[in-house]
């Protein structure tokens, strides 16, 4: 079987549509790995971290590609992003050592706060609203999950126990964390994951706030553009 040349990939339909709506792609991805996170998280293997490890780097350059189409300075992600990817690999290859690990989780917190701040702006920044910037609207939602979720976790290294869960142990698993923080972000209180000291339900509650102005304000977003297209008809 002949593998396909560069330009041919280049040229082919499936490259060019990912190229054409990266924060697609950012979404799938985001919600893959949703579904990918339990076999290689908590006692995994060397060759888990290293799968783990490398699905990070994936999602960190698909939210750099999405970044790209902002307004905002770019350069601040690619700073970002460059020692979060080499902390990354550090991270799989060492076995997410301490206080290596905490490292990793301020950079990826920091780019993915960026990212979720660029991909808002990218949404609100015209009245046209392309396929990329409704597929946006989900990815942002995801990547201010992916945001809070490193924030606990360098919260539970900085207090050990700060969040409590009906497996014992002082320490949260990263799905643990990022369960927490997903059921935060939507309000629906499902969580068996508690925080028990003040920064962490501080955190809890900002994430809290967080979710539902963004929800808000995509839904009044959506009205207003609504409106306006109606009012440009009725003028017509």
């Amino acid at each position: 079987m002949q593998l396909p040349s560069t330009p041919d990939l280049v040229r082919h339909p499936w490259w060019r549509a990912l190229r054409r709506n990266p924060n697609a792609t950012l979404l799938a991805v985001q919600l893959l790995s949703i579904l990918i996170f339990p076999f290689l998280d908590g006692d995994a293997s060397a060759l888990g971290r290293s799968l783990f490890s490398l699905l990070g780097l994936l999602v960190l350059v698909l939210a750099i590609r999405a970044v790209n189409a902002t307004p905002m300075f770019t350069w601040v992600g690619i700073v970002l992003l460059i020692p979060a990817v080499i902390l990354t690999v550090a991270d799989g290859v060492l076995g997410w050592t301490q206080p290596l690990h905490v490292w990793s989780d301020v950079l990826h917190m920091l780019f993915y706060g960026y990212t979720t701040i660029s991909l808002i702006v990218y949404m609100f920044r015209d009245d046209k609203v392309t396929n990329d910037e409704l597929f946006a609207v989900g990815a942002c939602f995801t990547v201010a999950v992916w945001t809070f979720a490193y924030a606990y976790s360098i919260i539970g290294f900085l207090y050990p126990g700060a969040f409590a869960a009906a497996t014992p142990g002082p320490d949260r698993t990263w799905i643990e964390l990022l369960f927490l923080s997903c059921t935060t972000m939507t309000s629906t209180g499902l969580s068996d994951v508690v925080p028990v000291v003040p920064l962490a339900r501080s955190v809890v509650m900002i994430q809290q706030i967080a979710g539902m102005l963004y929800v808000a304000m995509v839904v009044a977003r959506l009205v207003a553009m609504g409106l306006r297209r109606r009012e440009h008809y009725d003028n017509a």
